[in-house]
C-alpha cells in the first residue's frame, strides 16, 4: 500500500434525475473529478440492497447489489427502457436528498420491463452470471420473491413454516411458483454487476481504485440467515438467542443496539470460516480495498439477550480472534484489508490489529479531547493506518466546527495551527494530509465546506439518515486543482 488519499462519498449522494445516485454518467463525472484532484481511492459505503431504515450496513443480501443504484440512463441506451418510462414517475421533492418512499414505489415496476425486453436477448450471459454466483445468488432471488409474495413481511413471520424454515421441498414448490419474480431479482443482478464491473473499470483506467466497507454483521431479515440459520446464534425456531450492538460510547450514552443476529463462531471454525472466506472473495471482487467493518468484535463482541430495548443490557463475549483473520487472508491473499478499529481502544483489539498486521483508523475529529494520550493526535499516529478527517458517521467538519466543545476547538486550533486565511476546515485537510499515515480521506462534504445539512449518518438514530446527494455543478475545477495541490505538496500523489 502507497502513500495517497481519497475522497469518501456515497454512491447514493451522487447526483441524478432518478431520486438517487448510481453507476450512470454522474459516477463517471466524480472519477473525473478523483483523478484531476490527483485522489488515487473513492471511498464508498456499502452498495447492497437497502430496507427497512434505509441503512447499507442492514442489508436483506451480503452479497447482492443494490437494485437502485442501476442507472437508467443506461439501460434507456441499451435499448432495455425508453426515456419516457424512466421520466414517468416521480423520484424526489428535493434532489438535495435521497426519498427512499418513491423509490421504492417506482424502482422496481421499471426494472421489471427492463427485465421482460431483456431476458431472453441476454439469457446465455444471464445464465452464465447465475452460474457464477449460484452459492448466493439463487437463495437471495427466492428469498426477494417470497418477500414480495407476502407482502415484504420479514421471513420469520411468513405464515408457511416450511418455506419460513428453508426445507428443500417448499422451496423447489415456491421457486417454480414464483418463476417471474425470481427471473426478475436473477436480472436485475445481473444488470448490477454488469454496470459495476464497467464502472470500476472506468475507474481504472483513470488511475482510480475503489474503496470498499464490508458491514460485520448481517441483519436479521436476510436470505443469508433465512437460507443458512446454522450460521448464527437461534434457537430452534430459527429466533435470534442474542443480538448485536455495542455499549455506551463516544456516539451513544446508551450505547447502539442493532439487532443483528450473532455469529456461531464456534459452528463456522469446523469448516474453516467458509462462509467468512466467500464474503470477503465477492468484496474483492466489488472492491480494490476493503474496510472491515468494527474489527472489534473480532476481538470481543457486544451480545445483548434478544428483546432487550437497550443495549446497557449486553455483555463482551470472546470473538475469534486472529484465527478467523487469517484464515480470511490465506484464502483471499490479494485482497487489501483495512481494520475499522474505532471506539474505546481496549488491549484485546489492540493487539488483534497487532498481530494481524492490517491498518487500522484514525479521525482528526477525535484527537481533541484534551487526553495527551489520546490515539487519534497525529504526533502519534502509526505509519501503518488510515487518517480520517471523520467518518460518514461523523459530522461534516462545518458542522463540528459549529457543534463541538469550546475546549475541543481551542485545542484543535492550537494543535492544528488554524487559521481564518486558510479556513478551518482546509487546516484539518492540511493536518490529515501532512500526516504519517499511509492513507488520508476527507468527506466530499468537508472539501465542499458544508455543515448539517449534509450529514451521511448520526449513529444511533433511525430517521434522517443516508440521505444528503451532492448537486449537479458543486464541482469545481477549481476546488479539483486545489485538493490537488495539496495532495501534491505531502506526497500523496
Amino acid at each position: 500500500m502507497k502513500r495517497a488519499s481519497g475522497i469518501i462519498l456515497p454512491l447514493f449522494s451522487l447526483p441524478s434525475p432518478y431520486g438517487v445516485g448510481t453507476m450512470g454518467k454522474a459516477a463517471r463525472d466524480f472519477v473525473d473529478f478523483l483523478a484531476d484532484a490527483r485522489q488515487s481511492w473513492w471511498q464508498v459505503l456499502p452498495v447492497g440492497p437497502t430496507s427497512y431504515g434505509d441503512s447499507p450496513y442492514q442489508s436483506p443480501s451480503a452479497f447482492a447489489g443494490n437494485p437502485y443504484f442501476v442507472d437508467l440512463d443506461l439501460l434507456v441506451a441499451d435499448g432495455l427502457l425508453t426515456k419516457t418510462e424512466v421520466e414517468g414517475p416521480s423520484w424526489s421533492a428535493d434532489p438535495s436528498y435521497v426519498d427512499y418512499g418513491l423509490l421504492y414505489e417506482n424502482r422496481l415496476d421499471l426494472l421489471r420491463i427492463a427485465c421482460e425486453r431483456g431476458w431472453q436477448r441476454d439469457l446465455s450471459d444471464v445464465q452464465a452470471f447465475a452460474q457464477e454466483n449460484a452459492d448466493w445468488l439463487d437463495d437471495y432471488a427466492l428469498f426477494m420473491s417470497v418477500k414480495r409474495h407476502f407482502s415484504m413481511a420479514a421471513w420469520y413471520t411468513w405464515p408457511d413454516e416450511d418455506i419460513r424454515l428453508h426445507r428443500f421441498d417448499a422451496c423447489a414448490r415456491y421457486r417454480d411458483e414464483l418463476t417471474a419474480d425470481v427471473q426478475l431479482f436473477t436480472y436485475v443482478q445481473y444488470l448490477f454487476f454488469k454496470q459495476w464491473e464497467s464502472l470500476r473499470a472506468y475507474a481504472h483506467d483513470r488511475g482510480v481504485g475503489i474503496f470498499g466497507d464490508m458491514p460485520i454483521y448481517v441483519a436479521l431479515d436476510s436470505a443469508d440467515v433465512w437460507a443458512h440459520p446454522e450460521n448464527y446464534q437461534l434457537d430452534e425456531r430459527n429466533n435470534p438467542v442474542e443480538v448485536a450492538g455495542v455499549p455506551p460510547d463516544y456516539f451513544s450514552s446508551d450505547g447502539q443496539l442493532w439487532g443483528n443476529p450473532l455469529y456461531d463462531y464456534d459452528r463456522m471454525a469446523s469448516n474453516g470460516y467458509a462462509w467468512w472466506q466467500r464474503r470477503v472473495q465477492a468484496a474483492g471482487h466489488l472492491y480494490d480495498m476493503v474496510r472491515i467493518d468494527h474489527f472489534r468484535g473480532f476481538a470481543r463482541y457486544w451480545s445483548v439477550p434478544a428483546g432487550s430495548t437497550t443495549a446497557k443490557n449486553g455483555r463482551w463475549v470472546d470473538g475469534p480472534g486472529i484465527q478467523l483473520i487469517d484464515a480470511l487472508r490465506r484464502a483471499n491473499p490479494d485482497v487489501e484489508l483495512v481494520a475499522e478499529d474505532l471506539g474505546t481502544p481496549t488491549p484485546d483489539v489492540m493487539e488483534l490489529l497487532l498481530a494481524s498486521g492490517l491498518p487500522g483508523m484514525k479521525v482528526l475529529q477525535f484527537a481533541f479531547d484534551g487526553r495527551r494520550d489520546n490515539e487519534h493526535l497525529p504526533h502519534g499516529i502509526p505509519i501503518n493506518s488510515v487518517c480520517y478527517t471523520g467518518t460518514h458517521d461523523n459530522a461534516p467538519l462545518g458542522e463540528w466546527f459549529a457543534e463541538e466543545s469550546k475546549e475541543c476547538i481551542e485545542l484543535a486550533k492550537r494543535y492544528v495551527e488554524l487559521n481564518d486565511d486558510e479556513g478551518m476546515i482546509w487546516g484539518m485537510v492540511r493536518q490529515g494530509m501532512s500526516s504519517v499515515s499511509t492513507l488520508f480521506f476527507a468527506q466530499l462534504q468537508d472539501y465542499l465546506e458544508l455543515g448539517a445539512e449534509a450529514r451521511i449518518n448520526t449513529p444511533g438514530t433511525f430517521e434522517g439518515n443516508w440521505r444528503w446527494r451532492l448537486q449537479a455543478g458543486q464541482l469545481s475545477r477549481d476546488l479539483s486543482r486545489r485538493i490537488a495541490d495539496i495532495t501534491q505538496l505531502y506526497g500523496r500523489c
